[in-house]
């Protein structure tokens, strides 16, 4: 028995559902059906401006339904006037704006019917305005006396709302309103109480009507002040309207509401509408309008005014709102008050509405209908538009609800449940359809289902049917349902396969059945590959203004490839392709690009691709570094006379965590607008106790630090003062300078300005000799220096300096040990000796001088040494002195860069920074022989097919005794080997040429040819040139450097009777193109004749002898220009005499080297002699520029500078010409 009954309850369940399932979906229209209303007018106004008005009203229904209209509850034929145009198939008619069509005013309703029923529309509202039109009436100006109240009536003419109303005058001016002068609610324009201001003949009121695009106007109306007149009154017009004030005093009155309404007054408003409560008072002075809820609940904030204070305001009201609201006017001679018993009721509501729907035969029929609103809506039923008699009504019928047992074909109807009470009217319909027809399957057969592995495939199979149809699906040719897990059958008919495989592709079947019939259709479907994507890279760090480039790797089926998509959000906002107007932001299919990145490009950036299938996203966070925010909200606290502490906000830190904060102080007593750094605080703190120097004035600002950078400084505090103190400190740095034997000057470094401490700061300035027994000296001063006058030379001194202050002194001062001036030194030095190095370089020796004869600090000792005369030909030279410097307290230095085989005078004096001692006694020396410098040319000339004759200059110096000359030679052709060298020795010095033979015709070779005394030989001159071939001429090749400033240039050695071509190139020039180039012949032996006795010729002679006078002259002014004073360039001193002895010297010492003794060392301001002089010459202190600069080499010694005479005609340097000597310990 249990088992029947829950199969019972199973069944009545299942049908139900099924019955649900069938009223859920819509009928078919190929399906018999009751009409149903789809689209209909609503509450309308004829406006005049428009050239019609169209009443709508839509159906749909099986059979197609007609159309049938009543107005105010009456039938209503469209026929009935010529401009009312109907619609076909169609309840919507248009009503022309022709004539008069007032008659048109009324609510219109709507009915629908077919054979199996009729639906009913809402009522419509049709409203025809009139145009608002205030009465021609005459106003009669109104006279009152000052202080009486008054109210300027408007009354505007009736209209469509909103109405809006302005008090105005004739120029169109709003009339100025406050608590004295108010316009109310109705537009009335009361006055409190009146002043001879508000006397006027232009109150216009204009009422505005929004909606009917009009606005009206009222006659002007007049109102005339007067003042109040005592009949024995003769004072002032301001004593007069004292008095009248006086009497006319009096306590506030209600106007609004008048007082006829009592002490109270009721209100109803709709639920959701606003109340609006009003109170307009007068009396004098002006009263004032309070308002106060006396019952029900108390809102929580004050209550909204309006019209100053005037009109209590509530917007969207609800139950709550219901009570008693009190308003009072008051003013110092009483009050009044009025209140206001607020209802709130509502129109009707659903709280159930009848649903309709699709019912087989023999089911049952429920329909409920439940509204409130206040009063208590009543309720009504209607049948196919019709009210209900429940007398021939089968079924049961009450207030909320109807019930059908049993339903027939015949019971298909249309229901209305129509809800009233005087706020309104609302209309709900039901349309209950009975049916009993087979399936049908609306969807189409063999539709083509696709979708990607993983996810769901919906294969729909939407049926209608009455009475409710079995459905279910099968695959392939079987005929068994599907039923496992992963299927899943929807109430519409859809099979969802969950999580889809590759093997569920294939053919699928839905088949439809009831009692009436069945269906079936076929779908199939496709299994595709998901599409797959992944961004690189995966939330990356950027620092700001750098740039950053996104890509979105992408995988999916080939049979998608056309549906394929890729997109970009940013934050979930798709970044459109040109996100930027200046393209900072490039989006190139599957990259996106960001330049110059800013902070607000941080966030989460999507890759978004798509298919007809399947969208997938992938996503990475951009995040944006920079340096941190400015720090914010200074406050200083914990104030000590040498201490502050001072706290801050950090600002925010861009993605960098801030590792340290920078303060910095500025103060403006002594450097203001100076911002210096103070201390520095770790990781986040935000608070730090700051010490303080006395007697500042103090503000501060903070720099926050993270990895990206610094901050901008935080806004200043608050100043903040210290007191003064004595100073903490003394000077520091405190040394003696003079520049005269018998003079101290006494100098320091001054105290900072924040180590001042105070006012008045002075320096107390001690002194005494040393090793005396005596007191010290004391004087204050301001600046920081002092000068001693008439002190012995050069004598120890002990000094103190103390910084004081007007508060005190600061700490006991350290002794510091200080000389006065020096003098220069008074002895030479003497042993001095030379040891010859070899035919270039001298090692010097001397004995220094006593230290007491220094006179001052000894700086070192210069050697200056000059030829005399050449070993080679015993010509004398002019003495050209040189000197070098060598730093420091030594004994002995090598003297580099001599000529060979020459006398040499030298001489050895000590200097200090006064300047240079007395010189020693000239010791003379001669160096050895050495080797020729390289022979001036090498000319290859008289080429044949196998031998050459060379030609070449005798060497720019012989340094010494000419033994002979070496010739070398080896074949060059144009590949990297060469041939072996093959030497001819020259032995008679007198030879400049020399044949050579046994060569190879048509071969390039390279000759060298130098020049040997005893010491060996020089560098060699080379020159190349290619033989002959066989029966070939010969060629050969000279090349001679020529000046730019040169005019001519004579070529040597040529061949009488003999081509040439000279060819002007520049030295640069990639290209070797010519300046000039001409092809010229020498003369032949024959033609010598001709010039045999020009030397015998008197005009030629004569010729000779002027050129040999002017060279005298031009070399006596040299030698006079030259005996000043000169210099060299270091350089050219050794291209021109190389010394390879020198390159080997070891463990030596070389000093400063200048060309001449007689001017004063560097920073000197007196010659060797003592005698001030001007230095203004071409040889001034400044060009020739000595100094102790060089370098040490490996045993620590000093090298120092090598200089030597400039050649005449090289450029001028603006700088110093000192040198450093390329030799290399």
């Amino acid at each position: 028995m249990e088992m029947l009954l829950s199969t019972k309850g199973i069944t009545i369940c299942l049908f139900l559902f099924v019955l649900s399932l069938a009223a859920a979906i819509e009928i078919p229209l190929s399906v018999a059906q009751l009409p149903t209303i789809t689209e209909q007018s609503h509450a309308q106004v004829a406006y005049p401006f428009d050239e019609d008005f169209t009443i709508k009203c839509e159906a749909r229904g099986n059979p197609q339904p007609t159309f049938n209209w009543t107005k105010d509850g009456k039938p209503f034929d469209l026929l009935s006037d010529p401009r009312i145009v109907p619609s076909n198939n169609s309840g919507t008619f248009v009503i022309q704006n022709r004539g008069i069509i007032t008659n048109f005013q009324g609510k219109y309703r709507c009915f629908a019917s077919n054979v199996l029923g009729t639906a009913m529309s809402e009522e419509i509202e049709l409203i025809v305005p009139s145009v608002p039109k205030f009465p021609k009436e005459k106003i009669e100006p109104l006279d009152v006396e000052h202080g009486d109240s008054v109210i300027l009536h408007c009354n505007p003419p009736k209209g469509i709302p909103p109405l809006h109303i302005y008090w105005m005058n004739i120029d169109l001016q709003h009339i100025p309103q406050d608590e004295r002068v108010s316009m109310s609610l109705k537009g009335d324009l009361y006055f409190a109480n009146v002043e001879e201001n508000d006397s006027r003949s232009d109150y216009c009121c204009f009422a505005a009507f929004p909606r009917l695009r009009t606005i009206v106007q009222k006659m002007p109306m007049t109102l005339k002040v007067s003042r109040f007149k005592h009949a024995n009154d003769s004072g002032s017009p301001n004593a007069a309207v004292t008095k009248a004030n006086f009497i006319k005093e009096r306590k506030p009155k209600l106007l609004i509401p008048p007082e006829s309404a009592g002490s109270s007054s009721s209100v109803t408003v709709i639920k959701g509408g606003v109340l609006l409560l009003e109170c307009i008072a007068e009396g004098l002075p002006t009263p004032h309008l309070s308002w106060v809820k006396v019952t029900g609940n108390l809102p929580k904030d004050e209550p909204e005014t309006e019209n100053f204070g005037k009109i209590l305001k509530i917007d969207q009201v609800t139950a709550a709102d219901e009570g008693t609201y009190q308003c009072t006017a008051s003013n110092p001679m009483g009050r009044a008050k009025h209140e206001f018993h607020v209802h709130v009721e509502e129109p009707p509501r659903w709280i159930k509405e009848p649903e309709g729907g699709v019912y087989s035969v023999g089911t049952n029929l429920v329909l409920l209908c439940e509204a409130i609103g206040n009063p208590e809506p009543t309720i009504q039923w209607k049948l196919n538009g019709m009210p209900i008699d429940s007398r021939t009504f089968r079924g049961r019928i009450s207030a909320r609800e109807i019930s059908l047992t049993n339903l027939q074909l015949q019971d298909s109807a249309v229901y209305q449940c129509e809800a009233s009470n005087k706020h309104g009217t609302i209309l709900a319909s039901a349309n209950v359809n009975v049916l009993n027809i087979a399936p049908l399957i609306l969807t189409s057969d063999g539709e083509n289902y696709a979708t990607v592995v993983g996810y769901s495939a919906f294969l729909h199979c939407e049926i209608f049917a009455s009475p409710a149809a079995d459905i279910r699906w099968t695959k392939d040719d079987s005929i068994e349902p599907l039923s496992t897990l992963r299927y899943e059958l929807n109430k519409n008919g859809t099979l969802e396969i969950k999580e889809t495989k590759k093997e569920d592709s294939g053919s699928y079947a839905c088949w439809a059945a009831n009692s009436v019939g069945k269906r079936a259709i076929t779908a199939n479907l496709d299994i595709r590959d998901a599409t797959k994507i992944v961004v690189t890279p995966k939330n990356p760090r950027v620092l700001k203004s750098h740039s950053i480039l996104l890509k979105c790797q992408s995988e999916y089926d080939s049979h998608l490839k056309h549906s394929f998509k890729l997109s970009w959000r940013k934050d979930g906002d798709e970044l459109p392709v040109n996100s930027t107007e200046d393209g900072r932001i490039i989006l190139d299919r599957d990259t996106l690009f960001i330049s110059s990145v800013t902070l607000e490009d941080q966030g989460v950036y999507m890759c978004v691709a798509s298919t007809s299938l399947d969208s997938v996203t992938a996503e990475s966070q951009l995040i944006v570094l920079d340096v941190p925010d400015p720090p914010e909200d200074l406050q200083l606290s914990e104030n000590q006379n040498r201490s502050v502490r001072l706290s801050w906000k950090a600002g925010a830190n861009h993605n960098s965590p801030i590792n340290e904060s920078i303060i910095e102080f500025e103060e403006n007593r002594w450097e203001p607008g100076r911002w210096q750094e103070l201390t520095r605080t770790p990781g986040n703190d935000t608070t730090t106790l700051l010490s303080l120097a006395p007697y500042m004035n103090y503000q501060f600002r903070v720099v926050s630090v993270n990895a990206v950078g610094r901050s901008q400084p935080s806004k200043p505090s608050l100043r903040y003062a210290t007191p003064p103190a004595a100073p903490d400190k003394n000077p520091e740095n405190i040394r003696v300078e003079a520049s005269e034997p018998n003079e101290m000057v006494m100098k320091w470094e001054p105290l900072k300005p924040v180590e001042r401490n105070g006012p008045g700061l002075e320096y107390k300035v001690s002194w005494r000799q040393r090793g005396v027994e005596a007191d010290w000296n004391e004087e204050m001063v301001k600046k920081h220096s002092l000068t001693l006058r008439n002190t012995p030379t050069f004598v120890p001194y002990e000094i103190k300096v103390q910084a004081v202050n007007n508060l005190g002194s600061g700490p006991e001062p350290n002794v510091t040990i200080g000389y006065s001036g020096e003098d220069v030194p008074d002895a030479a030095p003497s042993g001095v000796s030379v040891d010859i190095m070899n035919s270039t370089l001298v090692k010097v020796f001397w004995f220094g001088i006593p230290r007491d004869r220094v006179r001052g600090h000894l700086r070192g000792y210069k050697v200056s040494w000059w030829k005399t005369k050449s070993m080679l030909d015993g010509k004398r030279h002019h003495p050209e002195k040189h000197f070098l410097t060598f730093v420091g307290d030594r004994n002995y230095g090598m003297i580099p860069g001599l000529e060979p085989f020459s006398e040499f005078r030298l001489t050895v004096l000590a200097y200090n920074a006064k300047g240079d001692g007395p010189e020693s006694s000239p010791i003379v020396f001669e160096t050895p022989e050495g080797v020729p410098e390289q022979p001036r040319f090498l000319r290859i000339l008289n080429f044949d097919k196998d031998s050459v004759t060379l030609s070449w200059g005798l060497p720019k110096k012989a340094n010494g005794h000419l033994t002979g000359y070496i010739l070398q030679y080896q074949i060059i052709n144009e590949t990297h080997e060469i041939g072996p060298l093959n030497d001819v020795s020259v032995t008679n010095r007198s030879t400049l040429s020399w044949r050579l033979s046994g060569l190879s015709s048509s071969t390039k070779y390279k000759f060298y040819v130098k020049a040997c005394t005893v010491k060996g030989c020089g560098k060699p001159v080379t020159e190349e040139g290619l033989t002959m071939a066989q029966g070939s001429k010969g060629i050969g090749k000279i090349s001679e450097a020529v000046k730019p400033t040169q005019k001519f240039h004579p070529i040597e050695a040529l061949e009488p009777g003999t081509e040439y071509t000279v060819r002007l190139v520049t030295k640069n020039w990639v290209d070797n193109n010519s300046i000039f180039e001409d092809v010229i012949e020498t003369r032949g032996r024959a033609y010598a004749g001709i010039y045999d006795g020009i030397s015998t010729q008197g005009w030629f002679i004569g010729l000779m002898c002027a050129i040999a006078l002017l060279t005298l002259l031009l070399l006596t002014i040299c030698f006079v220009r030259r005996n000043k004073g000169g210099k060299y360039s270091v350089k050219e001193k050794e291209d021109l005499h190389p010394d390879p002895e020198a390159q080997s010297i070891k463990d030596e010492i070389f000093g400063e080297y200048s060309d001449s003794d007689e001017k004063p060392l560097k920073g000197s301001l007196q010659s060797i002699n003592g005698d001030i002089k001007a230095t203004g010459s071409a040889d001034s202190l400044v060009d020739y520029g000595e100094g102790e600069h060089g370098m040490f080499n490996e045993d620590g010694s000093f090298i120092g500078a090598y200089s030597g005479s400039k050649e005449k005609g090289s450029v001028e340097s603006t700088g110093s010409s000192t040198a450093t000597f390329p030799l290399h310990a």
